[in-house]
């Protein structure tokens, strides 16, 4: 019988009771085993004192020359054979969407963006009278800039002013505002909301923007702009609730998405926002 896998030997005793088969079953047991031990210790070996990076993986072929080798013989570069190219035109990379010295302008629409115009005299004309030299034409070349802000103050000027037929004194009105004795225009109040709905600009940072651009209001003001114009803006949701409601067709987006904790570590999986279709805009076979 074989015992196969065994690592330990037979006394004497159970040595002189096997068989001849017996025998050279045993050895062949402890052959394997003494073959499998044999590689698990070249393999720790290997992970111990070996090489970890491949690229200083000793080649196994022994005719391969190294790196360091094939650069340093030169004989090799004798041997290097030249291959005649023929010559090409190389087109001018272009590194962005405004290109020098030329009147087109595509990357920004001159009609919605503020330009500034700065008109560079040539220095070789200092000193020169007007009549000395003749402008023949102009380049003109568009660069991309930031201001520290954005914000603008309106400064109204209402002369007051005194009829002296009558003696009645006249001054005209201020402009009206969206929010009555506000000082802040339509635009501000306009830009805070799609800051911060749209950009999710929170309002403190809104907040230390205005300060850096010199502008000096309290973090309550805004939060009580904000309270103010989504109030004024609630019929337009009321509408648009309204022509939802009145739609004969409605549809949801079923696309799930994670949002709020249930637990540590896991979020609640949660429906998106749903529309509707006006009635006179699906076919009429369509059920609600």
């Amino acid at each position: 019988m074989q015992q196969a896998g065994r690592t330990t030997l037979p006394s004497e005793a159970e040595m002189a009771s096997l068989s001849a088969a017996q025998l050279i079953a045993l050895v062949q047991s402890l052959t394997a085993t003494i073959q499998s031990m044999q590689h698990r210790l070249e393999w720790f070996e290997r992970n111990l004192f070996g090489t970890k990076s491949e690229r200083l993986r000793v080649l196994e072929n022994d005719q391969q020359l190294s790196l360091g080798e094939v650069l340093g013989a030169p004989e090799r570069e004798a041997l290097a054979k030249e291959r005649q190219v023929e010559g090409y035109t190389r087109r001018v990379t272009q590194h962005d969407a405004a290109p020098e010295d030329t009147e087109s302008v595509p990357f920004f629409d001159e009609s919605c963006v503020p330009v500034e115009t700065n008109e560079l005299r040539a220095p070789e004309l200092e000193g020169l009278e007007a009549d000395e030299f003749e402008v023949i034409g102009q380049k003109v070349t568009h660069r991309l800039a930031q201001r520290p802000g954005s914000y603008v103050i309106l400064k109204y000027v209402r002369p007051v002013v005194k009829r002296r037929a009558t003696q009645t004194i006249y001054c005209p009105p201020a402009p009206a505002g969206v929010i009555e004795g506000s000082r802040a225009d339509v635009s501000f109040l306009a830009g805070l909301l799609v800051d911060k709905f749209a950009w999710h600009l929170p309002l403190y940072r809104q907040h230390q923007r205005l300060e850096n651009a010199g502008i000096t209001v309290s973090r309550p003001w805004l939060t009580q702009l904000v309270q103010r114009v989504t109030g004024l803006l609630e019929p337009m949701y009321d509408a648009q609730f309204a022509l939802i409601r009145d739609s004969r067709v409605k549809a949801m987006d079923e696309t799930p998405i994670k949002a709020g904790r249930t637990e540590h570590g896991k979020m609640r999986t949660a429906g998106r926002s749903s529309g509707a279709w006006p009635s006179e805009t699906r076919s009429p076979s369509v059920q609600s």
